[in-house]
């Protein structure tokens, strides 16, 4: 069992930064990846960036070049650094833990609440 707990959300102007963090319960080291999502109301969950365990990363179309994921340098934490920030952007962002299959199928965090105010 991986428990996850994400933190660094919160209000924000359009344009501004934030800086999501994701601290796992192991060392992230032994997860295939760490996965970024984001859900906003009434939308299905979506998933934002991925950072597998050869160091390769991915990110969705629809944040590319504002959103970098990162491993920090305890063993255990994984960042979403968020520029550039547009309302639309304005969700709720979890992380997940895959250790095999998608990201959908790994462990979930509960969730950190981003408003981007226009």
């Amino acid at each position: 069992q991986v428990q996850l707990v994400e933190s660094g959300g919160g209000l924000v102007q359009a344009g501004g930064s934030l800086r999501l963090s994701c601290v796992a319960s192991v060392n992230t080291l032994s997860i295939n990846a760490m996965c970024w999502f984001r859900q906003a109301p009434g939308k299905q969950r979506e998933l934002v960036a991925t950072s597998a365990s050869g160091g390769s990363t991915n990110y969705a179309d629809s944040v590319k070049s504002r959103l970098n994921i990162s491993k920090g340098n305890a063993k255990n934490t994984v960042y979403l650094q968020m520029n550039s920030l547009k309302p639309e952007d304005t969700a709720v962002y979890y992380c997940s833990a895959r250790y095999s299959g998608t990201c959908y199928d790994g462990y979930w965090g509960q969730g950190t609440q981003v408003t981007v105010s226009s």
